[in-house]
């Protein structure tokens, strides 16, 4: 199966499809090429040149329900990278009892910038990976509070990842 990117019409990835799936949409004309980028369909008399990349001729409104929110998410999102620290599995840890241990993903948990005893929610925005040092020293109180800066602000994933088993196609990260 060679995979195809399918675009709205406004140029926002929706998923990705099979080859069959775009040839049928390119033939009934529901779709057209985005990209340069081809892969050629051999058929019995002839070659047909598929795009690696496709766009809906007419906008389709797509509920947005978003993504989600979990601890596992929260962590995928973070790259279980602390978001103080930025310590990541692998990395030995450091200043507490049990320095240079290397850590797992074992050793990082979700911590609430805005604790929830203070009314801080299970949002994407409230939450952040943290490896056990840094979620044990911030505590009950936020990060200005105990004089710990953030390494990035968090937000909501912008898409649902596209998990693939080889490199994504050069014409697609254009998109994603």
């Amino acid at each position: 199966m060679t995979p195809v990117l399918l675009l709205n019409a406004s140029y926002e990835p929706l998923t990705v499809i099979t080859h069959q799936r775009a040839v049928s949409l390119l033939l009934r004309e529901r779709v057209e090429p985005a990209t340069d980028q081809i892969l050629p369909i051999r058929g019995v008399a002839s070659i047909f040149h598929l795009p690696t990349v496709v766009r809906l001729r007419r906008y389709i409104q797509i509920p947005r329900h978003g993504i989600t929110w979990s601890k596992k998410a929260v962590l995928q999102r973070d790259g279980y990278c602390c978001i103080f620290c930025g310590l990541r599995p692998g990395d030995r840890r450091l200043g507490d009892g049990q320095a240079g241990e290397r850590l797992s993903r074992r050793d990082f948990s979700v911590d609430h910038l805005l604790p929830r005893s203070r009314g801080g929610g299970d949002t994407w925005h409230n939450t952040a990976c943290a490896c056990q040092t840094c979620n044990q020293h911030k505590g009950n109180r936020t990060p200005e509070e105990a004089g710990m800066t953030l390494l990035w602000q968090p937000d909501i994933p912008r898409v649902n990842r596209l998990y693939a088993i080889t490199e994504l196609p050069e014409a697609w990260k254009d998109y994603l």
